[in-house]
């Protein structure tokens, strides 16, 4: 009976319809996400409206802004902030940027330490990132470092004064009230809703032991400092006043980037080994391209950062770990900050030119002291970038349209820390759930301090 049967399935014809279904089986999201990615760029290009005159405005002021961005931002603002954030990275170890700024840190100096140091560098929204990353990166806890991250473009004491000078006393005040509160708070508010994480790198931190250093405090804060000076001095903006103090500071300051310059070749040469004839040679040849060229100061800068990255490229140790590690933070950076730019001026355009956004929209949705006017402020000051000090003419202009003080505040104290640009490099770097909580947390407490400031002085 068994043969029987054996030879009947052995006679029976082969069904490999399973087996074919099993090898047929593929993965389609593989498929239909890229084929969807080649659809819509297809209709994208189908549909592209190159006859409407606003969409073309649009084009030219995107690649506008980014040419204005690179001549003006990229290398006296970012490629000192990346060698700051490489120099955090290299030379600051983990367990003191833990035992200062770490979750586990006290409270009152952490914080502390985070909103003052994040103010004296008076840095744009997108400047600062680099140097967040840094921090970040080196054991930061989340509340210190969104502390940090907030204070420095927005504690700006210059934008302060300017702001109070130009807008009013009491647009300064709230305005520094706003952005030292903000600071603290928002740390705080990331810190309680992360906390769970934040214990557990504050435990790690407990075990971390404390690593032998070929310097001091001291000499670290003096090479931080003479970096920090060469940044601030490099991005000094020339005040409207002809005289004055600030004015006085502008005049000289190419000759104080030079002073801070040179303090830094010699530091390199005392602790990092490179040799005194190069910084020499480099120099020198800075010192002939400013003096032949007095009205091009960039063309120097440059020929100084083009020669910094030889010195530290050619010598080993530190100083080729310090280019390496810098040069990773640009590698992050750049890119979404480019089509962060590109993005909002498509949309917002450059201030005193429009976009695909027209500028009447924002001023007639912007006067009262209504919920939705602070929010709508909130919410535009939020994507649109504002390079240092340039936010206090553009609000002018909008005041003068007819704009309500709270949702001027609104826009002070929501548009300098963020931008479309800073929200693309913040969540490659902490992820998309905490950056979209703290873009949250500064949206909503800006438009509450609006709704009261405007209640109390419209």
């Amino acid at each position: 009976m068994s043969q029987a049967v054996s030879a009947e399935n052995q006679n029976a014809p082969y069904d490999d319809t399973d087996e074919q279904t099993e090898q047929s089986q593929v993965d389609w999201s593989e498929i239909w996400k890229p084929m969807a990615l080649v659809v819509g760029i297809f209709l994208l290009f189908f549909f592209l409206p190159i006859d409407s005159r606003r969409f073309t405005q649009g084009i030219i002021e995107s690649l506008a802004l980014a040419k204005w961005y690179a001549q003006e931002h990229v290398l006296l603002c970012l490629v000192p902030a990346f060698f700051i954030a490489g120099a955090i990275s290299v030379f600051v170890s983990q367990a003191a940027v833990m035992k200062y700024l770490g979750a586990g840190a006290h409270k009152v100096l952490s914080y502390g330490v985070a909103s003052v140091s994040g103010s004296i560098l008076a840095v744009c929204s997108c400047t600062v990132l680099p140097l967040f990353a840094g921090i970040w990166k080196r054991g930061a806890g989340l509340g210190p470092a969104v502390a940090f991250l907030y204070s420095g473009p927005a504690i700006n004491v210059l934008a302060i004064i300017l702001t109070a000078r130009i807008l009013g006393p009491e647009l300064g005040m709230g305005r520094a009230v706003g952005a030292i509160l903000f600071s603290i708070v928002i740390g705080l508010i990331m810190h309680l809703m992360y906390r769970k994480e934040e214990e557990a790198k504050a435990a790690a931190a407990i075990h971390m032991p404390e690593p032998e250093s070929e310097r001091s405090l001291g000499q670290n804060a003096l090479f931080f400092g003479v970096m920090v000076g060469l940044l601030v001095s490099a991005t000094w903006s020339k005040p409207e006043d002809a005289g004055g103090f600030w004015n006085a500071v502008y005049s000289v300051k190419w000759i104080l980037t030079g002073g801070f310059a040179l303090a830094l070749g010699f530091l390199m040469i005392r602790w990092m080994g490179v040799k005194i004839y190069k910084v020499v040679v480099a120099a020198a040849v800075v010192l002939v391209l400013a003096i032949a060229l007095p009205h091009a100061p960039l063309v120097a800068f440059s020929a100084g950062i083009i020669a910094f990255v030889v010195l530290l490229t050619t010598t080993r140790g530190e100083a080729e770990t310090w280019f390496t590690s810098s040069w990773d933070f640009a590698k992050q950076i750049l890119p979404l900050l480019l089509a962060g730019v590109l993005v909002a001026g498509l949309l917002l355009g450059r201030p005193g030119a429009e976009g695909l956004i027209p500028s009447r929209w924002v001023s007639g949705l912007v006067g009262g002291n209504s919920l939705w006017a602070n929010l709508f402020a909130s919410v535009v000051g939020a994507f649109m970038y504002f390079a240092t000090l340039t936010e206090i003419p553009i609000l002018q202009g909008l005041i003068g349209a007819g704009m309500g003080k709270g949702p001027a505040l609104a826009l002070l104290l929501a548009g300098p820390a963020l931008s479309l640009p800073n929200m693309l490099v913040i969540r490659s770097v902490l992820g998309t759930k905490k950056t979209a909580a703290f873009v949250c947390l500064v949206v909503i407490m800006s438009t509450i301090s609006g709704l009261v400031f405007g209640y109390f002085f419209s």
